[in-house]
C-alpha cells in the first residue's frame, strides 16, 4: 500500500515536471506541438529521434530550446559528404611534453555532449553515419582501444530533407531501426507563419527559464520503469508489430500486398516505453491501449519496408499504420 502511494506521488511529480518543460519549449516553438511531444518523449525514454522536414521549420531552434529548458549541453553537427568519423567522435593526436617526449592525447569530438543535433544526417557517407549510430546504441566511444563513456542523458535528434535527395546517402533500414521515432515536421499554417515572422522581423523577445536539470531527468527515467504494463497492453504492442509482417496472422490486407518486411522487436519496446511516458504525463501509473496506439505512427513508419508493388503504388507509411491500428483490436 505504501509503495502504491509512493508511486502515485512520483507520477504526480513526473506529470508536473513534464508539463512545465513542455510548456516552456512550446512558448518558443510555434505550431509544432506534436513534434515537441515526440522529441520530449524520446528524450525521457532514452531513445533518439529522426525528424524529416524541409529546412527552416525550427528543428535547430527546438534542440537549442530543449538544452536551455533542461539545462543540458548542446552541440550541432552539419553533416556533409566530406565529414569523417574522427570529425564526430574525436581522434588521438601526438603532443609533446615539457621534457621533449611525445605522447598520444585524445581530443574529443562534438559527440561528447548531452543533446546532439545531427543536421542532414543523410548527407554523410555510410562510414560516418555508422560511427554516429554505433555511439547512439552503445552510449560510448572507443578510440585506440580506450572506451570513453558519454555523459547521460545522451540524446540525438537527426534531421533529413525529404525533398532534396541528390548527393545523399539514405540511411539503411538497420540503421533507421536505431531511431526510436521518425517524426514528420509539418509546414506552418497562416496564423503560425505570421507569428514566426512577427517574432523574427519585429524582434519580439520571448524568454524561457530553466525548468529541469540532468539529475531530475535521470530520476524521471527511473520512475518510468515503475509504470505498470499489464499483459494485455504488452500483447497489444506485440500484435501491432507482428501486423507489420506480411506473413503474420495479424497482418491486414494492405500489409500482405505491399510490405516486404516489417518492424523489429525494438518497435515493441519503443511502443511500451513511449506509452509509459504518456501515462505518467497524464498522472497515471499504468499504461493503457490508447497510450500505446498514440505513438504507433512515430514508431512504425520507418521500420516497414515496402515491396516492389508498394513502391510502385506509392504507398504511404501513414496509410499502413492507420490500417494496422484499425485492424488490431484491444483484447482484455
Amino acid at each position: 500500500m505504501q509503495n502504491d502511494e509512493q508511486l502515485q506521488q512520483e507520477a504526480a511529480r513526473f506529470r508536473e515536471q513534464y508539463h512545465r518543460a513542455r510548456e516552456a519549449v512550446g512558448t518558443i516553438m510555434v505550431g509544432q506541438d506534436g513534434v515537441v511531444e515526440g522529441v520530449m518523449t524520446g528524450l525521457f525514454c532514452g531513445g533518439n529521434v529522426l525528424l524529416e522536414g524541409v529546412p527552416g521549420l525550427g528543428k535547430t531552434e527546438l534542440v537549442k530550446t530543449l538544452s536551455h529548458v533542461l539545462d543540458l549541453h548542446f552541440r550541432r553537427i552539419q553533416f556533409t559528404p566530406d565529414l569523417m568519423p574522427a570529425d564526430i567522435i574525436g581522434t588521438n593526436i601526438m603532443s609533446s611534453g615539457e621534457g621533449g617526449g611525445y605522447s598520444l592525447e585524445f581530443r574529443r569530438g562534438p559527440i561528447f555532449t548531452q543533446l546532439l543535433l545531427a543536421d542532414e544526417i543523410n548527407r554523410a557517407t555510410p562510414k560516418t553515419q555508422s560511427a554516429l549510430l554505433e555511439t547512439m546504441q552503445e552510449g560510448s566511444v572507443t578510440v585506440g582501444g580506450t572506451t570513453y563513456q558519454l555523459d547521460p542523458p545522451f540524446f540525438v535528434m537527426a534531421t533529413q530533407n525529404p525533398l532534396e535527395q541528390e548527393g545523399t546517402y539514405p540511411l539503411p533500414e538497420a540503421q533507421l531501426d536505431r531511431f526510436m521515432f521518425k517524426i514528420d515536421v509539418p509546414f506552418l499554417n497562416r496564423d503560425e507563419l505570421n507569428e514566426v515572422v512577427e517574432r523574427t522581423i519585429l524582434r519580439k523577445p520571448i524568454t524561457v527559464e530553466k525548468v529541469l536539470d540532468r539529475d531530475t531527468i535521470m530520476q524521471m527515467r527511473a520512475t518510468l520503469d515503475k509504470v505498470v504494463v499489464a499483459a494485455p497492453m504488452r500483447d497489444y504492442a506485440v500484435r501491432l508489430v507482428l501486423a507489420t509482417h506480411p506473413k503474420s496472422e495479424f497482418a491486414p490486407e494492405v500489409v500482405t500486398r505491399f510490405v516486404r518486411w516489417g518492424a523489429s522487436p525494438r518497435a515493441a519496446q519503443a511502443l511500451i516505453r513511449a506509452g509509459r511516458v504518456r501515462a505518467l504525463a497524464d498522472g497515471r501509473v499504468h499504461v493503457s491501449f490508447a497510450d500505446i496506439r498514440h505513438f504507433a505512427l512515430h514508431v512504425l513508419r520507418h521500420r516497414v519496408i515496402l515491396n516492389y508493388d508498394g513502391q510502385a503504388e506509392g504507398i504511404e507509411p501513414t496509410r499502413l499504420v492507420d490500417d494496422i491500428t484499425t485492424a488490431i483490436q484491444e483484447e482484455v
